[in-house]
């Protein structure tokens, strides 16, 4: 009898800190935060390659634009979770040297899951209209 009140608490605590387990992996903080790969441009045909790495710090999110030797820094970034929607701004210099200041609205989309995406309009500073879309990996 008391062998099997022992193997019942051990089972019960066993099944408790498997699901705290559980819990604790699912989490994954802020939806912005990891590394987003993806592009931007006017059409199919003409696109850029960009790379983002958001982080949230407990207060903002910051991040880079394109890191590497000629990075650009995610100026603002904030999103609306009662819409999904994102809003970032980035800027730096070109590959000529010459500031840059871009500006993206976007939805969150895929929420609960890891690979969520962000599609939305991209400004450049010109009057072309473009669009871009990015996927966190």
């Amino acid at each position: 009898m008391k062998l099997r009140a022992v193997f019942l608490i051990c089972l019960v605590a066993s099944s408790i800190l498997s699901i705290a387990a559980a819990a604790a992996l699912a989490q994954e903080g802020h939806p912005l935060t990891g590394v987003w790969y993806g592009d931007w441009g006017p059409n199919a045909a003409t696109r850029n390659q960009i790379t983002i790495i958001m982080n949230w710090d407990g207060k903002s999110v910051t991040g880079q634009f394109n890191p590497g030797p000629d990075a650009m820094t995610l100026k603002a970034a904030t999103l609306d979770s009662t819409k999904w929607t994102v809003h970032f701004e980035v800027e730096g210099k070109d590959d000529q040297g010459k500031a840059v200041h871009y500006v993206a609205d976007g939805k969150l989309e895929n929420i609960g899951s890891y690979n969520r995406t962000i599609t939305g309009t991209w400004n450049d500073g010109t009057a072309t209209k473009n669009d871009f879309k990015l996927k966190r990996d």
